[in-house]
């Protein structure tokens, strides 16, 4: 299997399904077709303090 790459508005969007739309974690991963724990990790780094997109 290839690992894929993503773009970093791919990423910060696909976080912002949970953090401003209130997708569950497990939601948005199937929604946006990436790995459980990769939307987690997302999620965590959207949130992290000194985030340029806060």
């Amino acid at each position: 299997m290839k690992k894929r790459n993503f773009s970093a508005e791919f990423k910060r969007e696909s976080a912002q399904l949970v953090v401003d739309q209130k997708y569950t974690v497990a939601d948005a991963a199937k929604a946006m077709d990436v790995g459980l724990s990769t939307m987690t990790r997302w999620v965590k780094q959207l949130n992290r303090p000194g985030n340029p997109g806060d």
